[in-house]
């Protein structure tokens, strides 16, 4: 009895202890778990490299891709930027380099010649007063929007007018817009910055437009410099407003812009609908065809230069021939007319990319060949850099606009701006 009571009082107070052992791998689901590992492994370095032939095919392909142009030999052309007879003054060809700025260098250019037609004077302008005050109101634009319109780096002729209404202009010696060593302009990083800004605002909700302004100003001004609130002359300082009016003697309300498409009411004021007019301005003079291209002439006729904008992403213009013009493949020149310009501006095979600024004209077998100077890159792979030669077939196919001085285009005016009673 006294052992059997002491081995319950033994049990009683015995306790079990913690220990730790070793994992116990089970070897069948450890062999499964390397089989599958080790397909896994597999397959990764199979995607891999199939990815990396792809990617090397690809790479293949582009240097060996060819960009379709046609054979120019028998085309007769002007000899060069000297042959053309009627000629408006103009600064030699600035580069844009990696911008997306040609409205600013075209209507820059422009305005240049405009300078020197009204006083006599050789002022060279800043390009980038433009572009930096045009970021500024398309930072505003956004805003206001809640991120509906276009934040990219085009924009029109338009712009630069509405700037100068704004802010006045700036010549490139108190503004040259660029804070690289080398003086090269390089807006990739800077776009792409501020896209990055604004994406945030609205993916956080966060609409304070002084503050997002102010924001995107910094970043401007990190690439660009920030610009001038006076200007340096020989009588003094003076405001960008005050230098506009008074020493580059322009008024940005003196020029008109004009387009030619049946989407609008020939001989009103109407929208040029494409991306770069993100403010949708309805201020476009719409007239036919035929009337269009007779303003060219006449302008250049009478010392007047004009910037003309379109497309410039066809086979006929070809940069190391220094031309422009529509292969008969494309279509016949006797077949240009306001429907075969429309129905490319409508599916898109005409498009709205490019300024520039047409300073001449001469007349040769039986064609009107164009003097363009143009700050972008192809201009600058044939003989006479920065200009093109533009074929009148090209000229009234794929150009879609024109800017030019209202005292080229009164008559058009009055029609356009008559009351409604009163029109022909």
């Amino acid at each position: 009895m006294l052992v059997g009571v002491a081995v319950a009082a033994a049990q009683e107070t015995r306790r079990d202890r913690v220990v730790y052992v070793e994992r116990y791998k089970d070897p069948v689901l450890e062999e499964m778990k390397d089989s599958s590992e080790a397909l896994a492994k597999a397959a990764a370095e199979k995607t891999e490299e199939i990815l990396a032939a792809h990617e090397a095919l690809a790479e293949k392909r582009e240097e060996e891709s060819r960009t379709l142009r046609f054979d120019v030999s028998g085309i007769a052309r002007p000899a060069g930027p000297d042959a053309f007879k009627t000629r408006v003054w103009h600064f030699p060809p600035q580069a844009q380099y990696m911008t997306g700025s040609c409205w600013s260098f075209s209507t820059t250019s422009f305005l240049e010649s405009e300078v020197h037609r009204l006083t006599g004077q050789e002022v060279k302008l800043s390009e980038m007063w433009f572009v930096y005050w045009e970021w500024v109101a398309k930072a505003r634009g956004w805003v206001a929007s809640r991120g509906q319109t276009a934040f990219e780096q085009g924009s029109q002729s338009a712009a630069v007018l509405k700037v100068m209404r704004e802010r006045g202009v700036v010549p490139l010696a108190a503004y040259p817009g660029v804070t690289a060593a080398d003086g090269r302009h390089d807006h990739d990083g800077l776009h792409e910055s501020m896209q990055e800004l604004l994406h945030w605002c609205r993916d956080t909700g966060f609409w304070d437009e002084e503050v997002i302004v102010a924001m995107i100003r910094r970043i401007l001004d990190r690439t660009m410099g920030p610009p001038p609130e006076v200007v340096e002359t020989p009588p003094g300082a003076m405001t960008p407003t005050a230098y506009m009016t008074e020493v580059a003697q322009l008024d940005p309300e003196a020029y008109v812009d004009l387009m030619s498409t049946l989407s609008v009411p020939f001989w009103t004021r109407g929208e040029y609908r494409v991306p770069d007019n993100w403010w949708h301005d309805g201020d476009y003079v719409n007239i036919p065809l035929e009337d269009w291209y007779a303003v060219i002439g006449r302008a250049l006729g009478s010392g007047f230069s004009l910037v003309i904008g379109g497309d410039v992403s066809e086979p006929g213009l070809y940069g190391f021939e220094d031309i422009a013009v529509v292969p008969t493949f494309d279509i016949p020149g006797a077949y240009i007319d306001q429907d075969s310009r429309e129905l490319r501006f409508h599916n898109g095979s005409t498009e709205d990319d490019h300024g520039i600024h047409l300073v001449g004209q001469v007349r040769l077998d039986d064609h009107d060949w164009f003097l363009i100077k143009d700050s972008g890159r192809s201009s600058r792979w044939g003989k006479y850099e920065g200009y093109y030669m533009y074929r009148d077939d090209y000229v009234r196919l794929k150009m879609l606009t024109l800017t030019v001085h209202r005292d080229v285009v009164e008559e058009i005016l009055d029609r356009v701006d008559a009351p409604r009673d009163l029109q022909p």
